[in-house]
């Protein structure tokens, strides 16, 4: 309420309200609303172009600064939200490649929280707090989706080879150990190497083993 241009103060109690006539009324809801962001077009921390929305759910808290800080609090919600929303996604990878690096697929719920708490720093001079933040679009850009699905594609690849190699290496260390600890048989180097290579074979390779039936030795 105002009185000739000077705030005089907001009434928030139920019920039926009488107020000087010669006060200016102005009604602003405290409903918690929520929006959409459009989808944006911007670069990730790797400069690769990617497509990112999001959903924030807000509502006003303090009606005198929503009513006289801004020009308007509803269109101020939008702006500072898809301007936040720019720069969050400026500052992660979309994936990422090294361990210990937080990215935008990987880690949607720390990035939602960042993202929260960047609007709501905007927001705070509107008097409007952010009660939710997530992400609903995350895609790269048409351009570059079917280079950067082949990347996924060989990442997946090789993170995969890596963990059979080392499971195999691990096997073939135990069947060797137990045959040294038991005194099954008792291998030179050379034999050693050549187990190794052919398990090695065996465990890594794509396709089943065909077994080969040896009559002679390595040595004639």
């Amino acid at each position: 309420m105002q009185l000739f241009g000077h705030y005089v103060g907001t009434e928030r109690s139920p019920g039926l309200r009488w107020a000087n006539p010669l006060y200016a009324k102005r009604f602003v809801s405290l409903r918690t609303r929520n929006f959409e962001t459009s989808q944006l077009k911007v670069n990730d921390l790797d400069g690769n172009p990617i497509e990112f929305a999001a959903i924030v759910v807000w509502n006003v808290v303090d009606t005198a600064e929503a009513c006289f800080q801004v020009d308007s609090y509803e269109n101020y919600v939008k702006v500072q939200s898809e301007s936040a929303l720019r720069n969050l996604a400026a500052a992660y990878p979309y994936d990422a490649h090294q361990d210990g690096v937080k990215s935008l697929r990987a880690n949607m719920a720390e990035v939602a929280a960042h993202l929260r708490e960047e609007i709501q720093d905007r927001l705070a001079v509107a008097g409007v707090e952010v009660k939710e933040a997530r992400i609903s679009h995350l895609a790269y850009a048409p351009e570059i989706a079917a280079a950067m699905l082949q990347r996924q594609q060989a990442s997946a690849i090789v993170a995969a080879r890596t963990r059979i190699v080392d499971g195999a290496v691990g096997m073939v260390e135990m069947a060797l150990e137990r045959l040294d600890q038991k005194g099954t048989v008792h291998l030179d180097e050379e034999r050693k190497a050549a187990m190794v290579s052919n398990l090695l074979v065996v465990l890594c390779g794509e396709r089943a083993a065909q077994p080969v039936l040896n009559t002679g030795t390595m040595y004639h």
